[in-house]
């Protein structure tokens, strides 16, 4: 067993209508006027004003920065870090799936320490805690108000960095269900399954413990249970609930285990073909896993039980049978099965590999992978 460390130094609140505590917990933190960092798309629905009419009722001043966009770049960080200068706010409320905390948990490193966030980049650079951020997530899957890092965009190198530190993890974190009831079908599928994926890469990560097994096996319960029944009727208030918890039970997990090779090769997808976070980890999912079943120690089992929903008996279980699952799961969603779908060209891939092997994921990984590997992979997915 590996020695190991944990600590949650957050407090989650998790409910329907938790909403409403937003304007207490406000008042705990001091905060008079708040920077609200979002996007378009969920002013367009009415998330935002929902918000920020919660906010301007209980009398505190509240400025939004709504232009996130996925895969957000350091050039979005910079102007949003211009904007909270500019706002004279004391604290960061972060609405929106991984896009908008991420920026939101780069703008909070640069206000506390100033700089470029491309100083930032790796592990264990922000020398302490960072101004107060309350995240509200608005979808099932990233997981972003449990984990200690932000991904951002360098379009200059093509490459999709991390800032990891737990002096960046929200203080706070609402779980309000009600407000993942209004998403479209295909970004339930894809941030569900991200979910599921960073549980499961939680598991069979070469970093697991006993705490992150326990999280990442609960988290795939919930998921695997729940995921074609919540994007088949996103207004079932009990699957949405249970994707709710689970993507945030994953987000933990994966905070302390790490992921693996999924994760370190959809980021070069992501950033040199604009493929969505999530679309591109349900592509690579099948032929990671097929590709590290060769490491499996039992876990493919529980993770094979946990996306069937049950674990009905089966006279014999063979690894294969769950790499099918998982490809089944991506076709009952509707998610793309190969690369070729999603634009991807064979061209980029020695430098996407390249890019892949920087990840702090691939040490992470079951099975022990090389550049040559990673290439053999894009090729088997495309």
């Amino acid at each position: 067993m590996n020695p190991y460390t944990f600590k949650i130094p957050q407090t989650v609140e998790f409910g329907v209508g938790a909403l409403a505590k937003l304007p207490s917990i406000l008042d705990e933190l001091g905060s008079e006027h708040v920077f609200l960092v979002s996007d378009r798309m969920l002013e367009s629905i009415g998330v935002v004003g929902k918000v920020t009419s919660i906010v301007e009722r209980a009398g505190i001043d509240c400025t939004c920065f709504l232009e996130v966009e996925p895969n957000p770049t350091v050039a979005i960080v910079e102007t949003a870090a211009e904007a909270y200068a500019a706002s004279g706010a004391t604290s960061i409320i972060a609405l929106g799936g991984g896009s908008p905390m991420d920026v939101a948990k780069a703008v909070g490193v640069l206000a506390t320490f100033g700089g470029n966030i491309t100083d930032y980049e790796g592990a264990n650079k922000i020398p302490d805690r960072i101004l107060p951020l309350i995240a509200i997530p608005t979808t099932a899957g990233t997981g972003s108000e449990a984990t200690a890092s932000a991904v951002i965009t360098d379009v200059e190198r093509n490459y999709k960095f991390s800032v990891v530190s737990y002096n960046i993890l929200p203080a706070y974190a609402l779980l309000d269900p009600e407000l993942i009831m209004t998403a479209p079908a295909g970004v339930a599928a894809s941030c569900g399954v991200d979910a599921f994926i960073h549980a499961m890469e939680a598991y069979v990560s070469r970093n697991a413990s006993p705490f992150t097994d326990a999280v990442a096996e609960k988290a795939m319960q919930l998921i695997g249970a729940n995921i074609r029944r919540f994007v088949a009727c996103r207004q079932d208030a009990e699957a949405a609930s249970a994707m709710m918890v689970g993507s945030n039970l994953a987000g933990i997990a994966f905070a302390w285990a790490r992921l693996g090779n999924i994760h370190a090769m959809s980021h070069p997808v992501s950033a040199y073909f604009h493929v969505a976070h999530g679309v591109a980890n349900a592509v690579l999912m099948p032929t990671v896993v097929e590709y590290n079943a060769l490491a499996d120690n039992g876990r493919y089992r529980v993770i094979f039980d946990a996306i069937r929903g049950c674990n009905d008996p089966i006279e014999r279980f063979e690894p294969s049978m769950l790499v099918d699952e998982l490809r089944r799961l991506n076709a009952d969603l509707g998610l793309p099965a190969s690369l070729s779908e999603v634009g991807v060209t064979e061209d980029t891939f020695e430098a996407m590999a390249e890019d892949a092997m920087k990840s702090v994921n691939v040490p992470a990984n079951p099975r022990q992978t090389t550049k040559r590997d990673i290439i053999a992979l894009y090729k088997k997915a495309l």
